[in-house]
């Protein structure tokens, strides 16, 4: 039997619709989460470490995540009783890195069928036939993919950059501006290239202090750290 390829959704997709049973009731995908940033990720198997670390990550930044406008769904491709044992679980016997008594309250979707991790590629067979890797979606609020990052199935994932990547796209949004490498809150953003000659001769020859032109195609700008917080964040 011939084995169904389904192509991986990508940067600028619309993320692939679902519905599913969860942690926290049925979810209509991405429909529910309509004017908000979402999230979506993979793990590949209840009581598992290194998902269990991340779980408790997850879930002790839930709140910081919220403040910037964006939800939390997980998956994998367990059901749902097997989901709430190991919630239950972490909640009531796991202690990590200060974290304990941690209560995962995001809905972590039952995907025994594996159809959902099949519409976003999260089943990888050189990986894993069974398991979902850690696949990480970004999804903005009118439910474009706006950003992807795959992890294999024993790499834990860096929480930080997770959150940093979030506010540098809705920085990018908010200000109409790129961000460089190590970008964060209070660092300088590029200012967008020039389009055409006259504009790159004027860049360069305009005294604008609040501008550094390294060359005519690489322009910072600083926007402080507070300005940015106050645009991405809620209050």
């Amino acid at each position: 039997m011939e084995e169904k390829i389904v192509a991986m959704p990508r940067i600028g997709d619309k993320a692939p619709e679902f519905t599913a049973v969860t942690t926290q009731g049925p979810i209509n995908f991405p429909k529910d989460y309509a004017g908000q940033w979402v999230i979506l990720f993979s793990h590949p198997a209840d009581f598992t470490p290194v998902c269990t670390s991340e779980f408790m990550t997850f879930a002790t930044m839930e709140d910081q995540f919220a403040k910037a406008n964006c939800k939390l769904v997980g998956l994998s491709v367990d059901g749902l009783f097997s989901h709430i044992a190991w919630l239950r679980t972490i909640k009531e016997k796991i202690q990590y890195k200060g974290m304990k008594d941690v209560e995962v309250k995001f809905p972590l979707i039952e995907d025994i069928t594996m159809e959902v991790a099949h519409k976003y590629g999260m089943m990888q067979p050189g990986e894993s036939a069974t398991k979902a890797v850690r696949a990480v979606f970004f999804i903005d609020p009118k439910g474009i993919i706006r950003a992807v990052i795959y992890y294999p199935l024993s790499l834990g994932r860096n929480f930080d950059e997770i959150y940093r990547a979030l506010i540098a796209m809705q920085t990018a949004d908010a200000f109409q501006v790129a961000t460089p490498a190590d970008w964060r809150p209070g660092d300088e953003v590029i200012v967008p290239p020039a389009g055409s000659c006259g504009v790159a001769k004027d860049r360069m020859e305009a005294k604008d202090p609040a501008v550094t032109c390294h060359d005519w195609f690489f322009c910072t700008k600083k926007i402080d750290k507070e300005t940015v917080l106050k645009t991405v964040l809620k209050k």
